[in-house]
């Protein structure tokens, strides 16, 4: 086939395949332009089905009488003139893509009148044709309806999915933006039924309660940083470890209001709760990172989801440091009966607890505006582990403690492990940890895979006391152990370690891999009987530790039975 220049009408239909691949990229391109124009209201709403009819309605500015068709044209746009302002995006939508992309796969009708105007305007487009113009009565802002999307191109609506599953696409992009904008009210309308909805308030629980029910709001912790002139600055709220879920749907990221899609991003805020929570669980979180609009690139992709970062380091740890510092200095303790731990091993080596429920059913009478003690505003575990009286231990496991607010189980184990690996990271810094030369050396059995870990990663074993050589095929003789080690089965412990680090030495560095399990190891055991001294040293040494709330594991060192929960099992109140 010899080279020849496309037709208009298939250009434009290979360019919309860029913008537009499916109904939710059509609803999220039209909100993007609702605010731009300053929408305090945004309505999506469905009739027949997605590919039938999607209309969204704002109360944004509008759009002058003069412009409206020329809005409808390739490369036009009312936020960009100049090439170096390509440097400097403020605005959501700058393409001027977005609506002549639409058009060209739909019949699209806008309705719109400018702040300026005493009337509005209506215009009409079939599949990037203009049918008509009319000027109408409206109300200032703009409405635009997309009819039979997708019709003149057949190939694309059979790799559609169903309207349901369609439609839940939409309903997790909207309650997305109401997250990161609460100030704006958005709903949702399918076939004249209200499918979500929130107040506009300003209040940034208003949307998370909304979404995620009244009980998740407690569990939230608001970001604060230092009121500093800060160039890049992070906003927003992350929920407590206690309150987590399996995979990473409900991390919500923000660029400068911007809703991206950002491994940097994505992976700062889960190494921000590296030890406080179990392997392949994930927060709840909604962020929005604040920069100089010239430090990133949102030209990278068609559909302006995915980001460049001038310095990727710098936006990585602005991030982590955040979401880390909040979390140290306010996460709660775990209460019993409202913020218990939830998790689930990574390997089977450490056993959490199930999974809970759902988070409850939303009620606008569960949430008062203005309410800002909905955060957890629970002191952190060292300041209340100085006012901690030990009464004593029960079944040779839990430290019971009497604190201002109620009384305290310690994990007597999970406690000294947190202890210990504090002392080993420190020394490892400070290089004085010593070897255990054992006795006589210990004879150790490893698989091939044992075999393969322990020769990548022999010389790390070496820094912490780990003296292994080859004895024979498949044999080692383990001749030391870290010092603060137990011996009473030097090869179990060496196995377990290089478990963990086959297990896990894709999501943690490896150095604290073998911190944690060497600190495991040598942790007093559930069953063992500790004299009351003992038990309050172990207090005041987790007090002092760089993060008293949980394991290495992420596993809790303490939960609380709060006063009122007793009182009322007592029928005191």
């Amino acid at each position: 086939m010899p080279i020849q220049v496309l037709s208009a009408t298939l250009a434009a239909q290979i360019a919309a395949g860029e913008v537009v691949e499916r109904p939710v990229s059509v609803v999220k391109e039209l909100i993007e332009n609702s605010l731009d124009a300053g929408a305090e209201s945004i309505i999506v709403d469905v009739e027949g089905g997605l590919c039938a009819s999607i209309k969204v309605i704002d109360d944004g500015c509008g759009i002058p009488q003069d412009e409206l068709d020329l809005a409808l044209q390739h490369h036009a746009t009312s936020k960009l003139s100049l090439l170096n302002e390509l440097d400097n995006i403020a605005t959501l939508g700058f393409r001027g893509e977005a609506l002549p992309s639409i058009s060209s796969v739909s019949k699209v009708t806008i309705t719109s009148r400018h702040s300026d105007s005493i009337s509005g305007h209506r215009i009409n487009y079939d599949f990037g044709s203009k049918v008509s113009e009319s000027a109408v009565g409206t109300s200032i802002g703009t409405a635009v309806l997309v009819a039979r999307l997708f019709e003149n191109v057949p190939a694309r609506l059979k790799f559609l999915r169903s309207n349901s599953a369609e439609l839940s696409r939409v309903k997790d992009l909207m309650q997305q933006y109401a997250m990161g904008y609460p100030a704006v009210k958005f709903q949702l309308r399918s076939d004249s039924k209200t499918l979500f909805s929130t107040t506009g308030s300003g209040n940034i629980l208003d949307p998370v309660i909304a979404i995620y029910g009244s009980r998740t709001a407690p569990d939230m912790i608001r970001i604060s940083q230092d009121e500093t002139d800060q160039a890049y600055r992070v906003e927003g709220f992350v929920s407590v470890p206690a309150l987590n879920r399996a995979n990473r749907s409900y991390m919500t990221l923000f660029v400068n209001g911007r809703l991206v899609s950002s491994r940097t991003m994505t992976h700062a805020v889960e190494e921000a709760y590296h030890g406080l929570l179990p392997e392949r669980r994930y927060p709840i979180s909604v962020l929005n990172l604040v920069l100089p609009y010239s430090d990133v690139d949102v030209n990278a992709h068609p559909t302006k989801r995915e980001i460049r970062f001038l310095n990727e380091n710098l936006a990585y740890t602005s991030l982590q440091k955040a979401v880390r510092k909040s979390l140290i200095d306010q996460v709660p303790v775990s209460t019993v009966g409202r913020t218990t731990f939830t998790g689930r091993s990574s390997g089977g080596i450490y056993p959490y607890p199930t999974d809970r429920t759902g988070s409850g059913s939303y009620s606008q009478m569960d949430f008062v505006q203005g309410r800002t003690d909905l955060f957890s505003t629970q002191a952190p575990n060292r300041e209340l582990l100085t006012a901690l009286h030990v009464i004593g231990q029960v079944r040779s496991t839990y430290i019971i403690a009497d604190g201002p607010d109620g009384f305290y189980v310690i994990d007597q184990h999970a406690a000294h492990e947190r202890v210990l690996f504090d002392g080993i990271v420190e020394g490892l810094e400070h290089r004085y940890l010593d070897p255990q030369i054992l006795l006589a050396p210990v004879t150790v059995n490893l698989s091939p895979l044992h075999v393969e870990t322990l020769h990548n990663h022999k010389e790390l074993l070496s820094k912490y006391g780990f003296d292994v050589q080859e004895f024979d095929s498949g044999a080692y003789l383990l001749r030391s152990v870290p010092s603060m080690m137990s011996v009473g089965d030097p090869s179990k412990s060496l196995v377990d370690v290089l478990d963990m680090i086959s297990v896990e030495g894709l999501l943690r560095r490896h150095e604290e891999i073998v911190a944690a399990s060497v600190a495991c190891h040598s942790a007093v055991r559930a069953g063992r009987v500790l004299r009351l001294e003992e038990m309050n040293s172990l207090v005041q040494k987790l007090e002092a530790t760089t993060n008293p709330h949980t394991c290495p594991h992420g596993r809790p060192t303490l939960v609380r039975y709060a006063d009122y929960q007793t009182e009322r099992e007592f029928g005191r109140r």
